[in-house]
């Protein structure tokens, strides 16, 4: 996870070089890692078959644990701050270059408030920095399995 113009998280650099070429935004789905920055998290083993997160890598054996105790240590930092994770989660992605706008799902007013509080935080370099160290690739495991990723 480079600065804002270079690899988007779990994102192929051709769709980041032809988003940049053609000064078109980009849009990070499921910023919240679909759930798992909420806390409400589990194993992929105990979600249905038919949820996504049964087959996801990052909810899967070994990648679940790392994602898990990252979590712990981002929600420590946002704990620090004074905000919560999710939050911290928007303000690092809002960070990363004005062509970015993500599109947080909620499902309650409470919870869009908080993440549109989410723009009015300014993270610190230092800040920053940890974040990188805590995800150095956006997370453990694919966002996606291999055979779903376009090839450019």
């Amino acid at each position: 996870m480079a600065g804002a113009r270079g690899r988007r998280a779990g994102v192929g650099t051709g769709v980041v070089e032809a988003e940049q070429q053609l000064g078109i935004g980009f849009v990070p789905y499921s910023p919240l890692g679909r759930g798992f920055l909420t806390g409400a998290v589990k194993p992929a083993a105990e979600y249905p078959a038919d949820d996504m997160r049964s087959w996801d890598e990052r909810w899967q054996p070994g990648n679940y644990e790392k994602n898990l105790a990252a979590v712990r240590e981002l929600t420590a930092l946002a704990e620090a701050r004074g905000i919560t994770v999710t939050q911290l989660a928007l303000a690092w992605l809002l960070a990363r270059g004005e062509d970015i706008v993500p599109i947080p799902g909620t499902r309650s007013p409470e919870r869009l408030a908080e993440n549109v509080a989410a723009a009015r935080v300014a993270l610190a370099p230092g800040e920053l920095a940890r974040i990188q160290e805590i995800l150095p690739h956006g997370a453990y495991g694919s966002r996606y399995p291999e055979q779903f990723m376009p090839s450019w």
